[in-house]
């Protein structure tokens, strides 16, 4: 019998920091005749390559079950690191080991330190293998918000806002704000950073940014953004009406930040509660109540708000006079030659007198000249008119209320018929009031219509139509044919008087 030397070198690897033990063994074998056993069959593996996804902190299991593998050795792998040979854990690593009656290997409390790629082999001729790729997921987790969720910046800079979040995988960060669209029509914006180019105050707020990976609940934290601004004032009236005995609020809305400090002023007085009138704040919200208004109460008042950002001031007018009147009548007559036009105005006071304004309206697309709201001076305003070409305003004086309605409401409701005007013919019409205290402002330009003369002409009820007003001519005479014929006649009369 012949005898062959044969050398084997085994080599079992570490993590590279260990480096790897080698071991050298000469083993004397008899030299057989020459023939080759071949196993009955081929190995084979029970299962595919497969990625598992995991949570950290979780027990996973990667599958190696191989069928006929008769006297071949199965690994496990793990970059160039030996895991496992044959029933032998070469990894020091405690975490991990071979289940029984197979050849799948269970990793305790994975880590993110874990992921990769995992190889079981069969020591074959050619060795066969398949790969786990093992992923840890992990939860998000925010790390860092700008200015450590509270940021301030001046009015009219620009700011950006920037959240941070690790996770794996990595996870998609959604910006939205409280109570508020996060921009301008967007309810949620999806971003590490949120810019705003040029900021308002209407800016500030909570921002919130949420962290989503899928893996958990998603994580939220919250930035507050303070925009740094002067105080912004609203006047809620800028025309206060009040009456004698009445209580009157005069409001502002004062916006600022820092919080401002708002003060109520009477030309350079400063206003102190007193018996006769309240200061009262309530959020933006500022208040001057009269508790019963007086005559000497009626002036001119101021609304100034303070803050280290700057100044700002608002007037509010208390006033006796009526409200700015509203004709009310619809656009377009019931006749050809007459209008009825109706109106309200509001006034604690009895209105005294009315004034009403009409005239053709311009055929061209001119707005219709102004008048001063002051009667004394309308005569110069109505001149300088016609002088530009428009045709004079008809200025009609209307009787004021009775003595025994002034105490009756609060709103005053008023009628007059317009006789003598043309079919099928737009007017413009404007009204005045005027109380113990004052003219009010001329009310808006109203339009009105006349009927062609195919229309149906329907005069006003008797109830509907008040008694004649004095109406003072301003460069349009008004008719009314009743009136010339009796002057006609009177005429007739004279001249055959004289004759005979």
């Amino acid at each position: 019998m012949k005898v062959s030397t044969i050398l084997f070198l085994c080599t079992i690897g570490y993590p590279a920091a260990q480096g790897a033990l080698r071991a050298r063994t000469t083993v004397v074998l008899p030299t057989m005749p020459t023939q080759v056993t071949m196993p009955a069959s081929t190995p084979y593996f029970m299962t595919e390559g497969q990625t598992f996804k995991v949570m950290a902190g979780d027990t996973v299991t990667l599958p190696c079950e191989a069928e006929n593998t008769g006297t071949f050795k199965q690994a496990w792998k793990r970059d160039i690191a030996i895991l496992t040979a044959g029933d032998v854990k070469v990894s020091p690593d405690s975490r991990l080991r071979l289940t029984l009656n197979n050849y799948n290997l269970e990793i305790r409390n994975v880590a993110l330190k874990d992921a990769g790629e995992y190889v079981c082999q069969v020591a074959t001729l050619q060795p066969m293998e398949i790969t786990h790729v093992l992923e840890i997921l992990v939860p998000p987790k925010i790390v860092q918000v700008s200015g450590g969720g509270l940021v301030e910046v001046k009015r009219g800079t620009k700011v950006t806002l920037e959240c941070k979040a690790t996770g794996n995988p990595p996870p998609v960060i959604t910006w939205t704000r409280k109570n508020d669209l996060v921009m301008a029509g967007k309810k949620s914006v999806e971003s590490t950073t949120l810019t705003i180019d040029e900021t308002t105050r209407h800016h500030a707020g909570i921002y919130v940014c949420s962290a989503d990976n899928g893996v958990g609940s998603p994580i939220k934290k919250e930035i507050t953004l303070n925009i740094l601004y002067s105080p912004e004032i609203e006047v809620e009236r800028s025309w206060v009406h009040g009456g004698i005995g009445v209580e009157a609020h005069l409001v502002c809305l004062v916006h600022a930040y820092p919080p401002a400090d708002v003060k109520w002023y009477r030309s350079t007085l400063r206003l102190e509660p007193t018996e006769r009138h309240r200061i009262e704040s309530r959020g933006s919200r500022h208040q001057l109540i009269f508790n019963s208004v007086q005559k000497e109460d009626f002036a001119n008042y101021t609304c100034q708000a303070d803050n280290v950002q700057g100044r700002t001031r608002q007037d509010v007018i208390l006033s006796g006079k009526p409200h700015q009147g509203v004709i009310i009548s619809p656009d377009v007559a019931k006749s050809r030659d007459s209008y009825n036009i109706s109106w309200t105005i509001t006034s604690y006071a009895a209105i005294d007198e009315y004034r009403l304004y009409f005239r053709k309206a311009p055929v061209d697309s001119t707005p219709s000249n102004a008048i001063e709201n002051d009667p004394v001076t309308s005569k110069k305003s109505l001149r300088k008119s016609a002088a530009h070409g428009f045709k004079e305003w008809t200025d009609i004086v209307i009787q004021g209320d009775e003595s025994d309605q002034e105490e009756k409401s609060l709103t005053h409701e008023k009628s007059y018929l317009i006789r003598a005007l043309e079919p099928s013919t737009q007017y413009e019409a404007k009204l005045q009031a005027r109380n113990v205290f004052g003219w009010n402002q001329m009310s808006d330009t109203f339009r009105f219509t006349t009927r062609g003369m195919d229309g149906i002409s329907r005069e006003p009820t008797p109830e509907a139509i008040l008694p004649e007003a004095e109406m003072r001519d301003l460069g349009v005479k008004a008719k009314d044919s009743s009136i010339e014929e009796r002057a006609s006649w009177l005429l007739i009369a004279l001249t055959l008087s004289l004759i005979l």
